[in-house]
């Protein structure tokens, strides 16, 4: 598991932060007809469940009394159609709140995903993909559950909370008094439950966090622990956190299963204090029965408000939370700053300078010193160097998925900071040591969302890189399916399906980082033939391990330590007895080893 603290996940939130609630408006905006639709059904719902106790008190005192049967069957005919309107009502308003939940929440998580896609490669560096996940899914859920069981019927419960209180006042300000003695022990009850659940919600956070963090990292490396033999520390591991989260959910468990009941409690004890104190004025006929039955009534709705209250409460806390969350992702900037004025893209017409780079991934631990080349237009140059030399941040910086911390990189004597970045990488055709494929067929994978190729492009493109060999022997050809990350397809079946896909680009530079260094043999000698054409009138860069497969570049650089200290073509480093060199003749030796018998 990655060392990281959880302080994200410990922000538990105020029940309202006018702030938070504002921008979350935002989303809800577009379509706050309905909810201002919603808010008066919910008005309407409310007005008749008060009116339902009230039709009872005087169907019984007046109608029943009397003996008027012709007056009783009024009431209970007006009583059924209010039955039959609440349902009505209750019906639209919560299809309506849950169509306005989806729209909103559909708004918000496509606006944290763009902006998730615009950040730069050093916020995925410092964030973990479970807890970016976590953001766009359960956190964005929130807002749904704010819109479909919150806002909205917090006005329904207030207003029938209210609505009960003045009715009850005027009917019978005594028996109302004797209700709301109830109350201060409501108000202890529901300060506890609040302050407790509060405490027990963010360390629920905490060990989700934790528990997804977990899971994510153990799938994504399953190869690695079943190779190892560790499926059974893997397992503990998980167990405990599992067990973690369970404990905390339990307590949790245990405040609702305290404060309900409580309010139960306090409720049974109201109605008993009403049937005694009603009860007496019943028999001393100060009170009717239809009074009392309609206190009766009224005591039951009472409560509920207060429990609906209580848990709307919680949700209102965990939707504060979930946005300040979200809201602190929307504000991170990216790292890479557009041009206010960009300048259409780089034609390449001279070529690639490096002037004076440096770059470090954190602080002034600099990876890049004082790196100065050129690669001149429709030539190649080869990067060679030990791990950790600073080769792949190069083309980090040339791609612009960081940018530097001083000099220049320049396309045609122009700042490649003067160019948008997607301009810029349009140019670009990369090739990496690891290959990503994404779930679909190779045909997309190739096409990569270029819909201007035909199938014939796609098949000429996958010959040129000796491609179309192992891709027809597929029984679904180039619509064969793909899995995720290319999983049933080999290293090098990945690495020719990149060359395809880049070439699929036709760009003007060409960047190939690693990209023989993982391949067998039989598999390197397709790629070195489909590389002189691959190569032909283009820019480009190759980065390689293998020096053997270099031999042939214009020009060699060689990185050491971050900074450049040779460059020259093959046959001029071998002559220098340099770094090179030794490079060189420590791959020979132990090709020479391998295939001494």
């Amino acid at each position: 598991m990655p060392v990281d603290t959880y302080h994200d996940e410990e922000i538990i939130g105020k029940a309202y932060d006018a702030r938070l609630v504002k921008r979350l408006f935002q989303y809800v905006r577009p379509y706050r007809s309905l909810l201002y639709l919603a808010i008066v059904i919910s008005l309407f719902v409310s007005g008749i469940e008060l009116a339902l106790p009230y039709i009872i008190k005087v169907t019984i005192d007046v109608h029943i009394a009397r003996g008027n049967m012709t007056g009783v069957m009024r009431m209970s005919i007006l009583y059924l159609a209010l039955l039959i309107g609440m349902f009505s009502f209750e019906y639209g308003m919560v299809y309506i709140l849950n169509v306005l939940g989806q729209r909103a929440m559909r708004d918000l998580r496509m606006q944290i995903f763009d902006h998730v896609q615009s950040l730069s490669l050093s916020f995925f560096d410092k964030n973990p993909v479970g807890r970016l996940v976590t953001r766009i899914t359960n956190d964005v859920e929130v807002l749904n559950e704010l819109c479909a069981s919150g806002v909205v019927t917090v006005f329904g419960d207030l207003f029938l909370l209210l609505g009960i209180m003045i009715l009850m006042l005027v009917v019978n300000w005594r028996l109302a008094l004797i209700v709301f003695v109830t109350i201060p022990l409501l108000i202890a009850a529901a300060e506890r439950f609040r302050i407790r659940i509060r405490e027990v919600y963010s360390r629920i956070r905490i060990s989700l966090a934790r528990l997804n963090s977990f899971l994510q990292e153990s799938l994504s490396g399953m190869r690695t622990i079943q190779v190892y033999n560790q499926q059974t520390k893997s397992f503990e591991g998980f167990k405990g956190l599992n067990d973690a989260y369970r404990r905390t959910n339990m307590k949790a468990i245990f405040e609702y299963a305290s404060f309900f009941p409580l309010v139960e409690f306090v409720a049974s004890f109201g109605t008993a204090l009403l049937v005694w104190y009603g009860g007496g004025g019943v028999v001393q006929k100060t009170v009717t029965i239809g009074t009392l039955i309609l206190f009766l009534q009224y005591i039951n709705r009472f409560f509920q408000p207060i429990r609906d209250l209580s848990d709307k409460y919680n949700i209102f806390q965990s939707a504060m939370a979930s946005s300040e969350r979200m809201f602190n992702l929307l504000d991170t900037h990216s790292f890479i700053v557009e041009p206010e004025n960009p300048l259409p893209a780089p034609r390449l017409e001279k070529g690639i300078e490096f002037k004076n780079v440096w770059f470090a991934y954190y602080g002034d631990d600099y990876v890049l010193r004082d790196v100065t080349f050129s690669v001149p237009k429709g030539r190649t140059i080869a990067i060679v160097g030990s791990t950790g030399a600073g080769k792949t941040s190069l083309i980090h910086l040339l791609c612009r998925l960081y940018d530097y911390n001083r000099g220049e990189i320049s396309i045609d004597n122009t700042d490649i900071r003067r160019f948008r970045s997607k301009d810029l990488r349009s140019q670009i055709g990369l090739v990496l040591q690891d290959v990503f494929l994404f779930s679909g067929d190779i045909a997309e994978n190739i096409r990569l969302g270029n819909n201007d190729l035909t199938e014939h492009d796609i098949e000429r493109i996958a010959c040129t890189v000796n491609a179309h060999n192992f891709i027809s022997n597929f029984s679904k050809g180039y619509h064969q399916e793909v899995r995720e990350r290319g999983a049933t397809f080999s290293q090098g079946q990945r690495q020719l399906l990149a060359f395809a896909r880049a070439l699929a680009r036709n760009p003007q530079i060409l960047i190939l980082d690693e990209a023989t260094s993982n391949i067998d043999t039989a598999t390197e000698l397709l790629i070195q033939d489909a590389l002189g054409r691959l190569l032909a009138g283009r820019t480009s860069i190759v980065i390689a391990h293998r020096l053997s497969t270099i031999k042939r570049a214009d020009s060699i650089i060689v990185l050491h330590k971050g900074r450049v200290h040779e460059t020259g073509s093959h046959q001029e480093l071998i002559s220098k007895s340099g770094i090179y060199r030794r490079l060189y003749e420590l791959q020979y030796l132990s090709l020479e080893e391998q295939n001494t018998p």
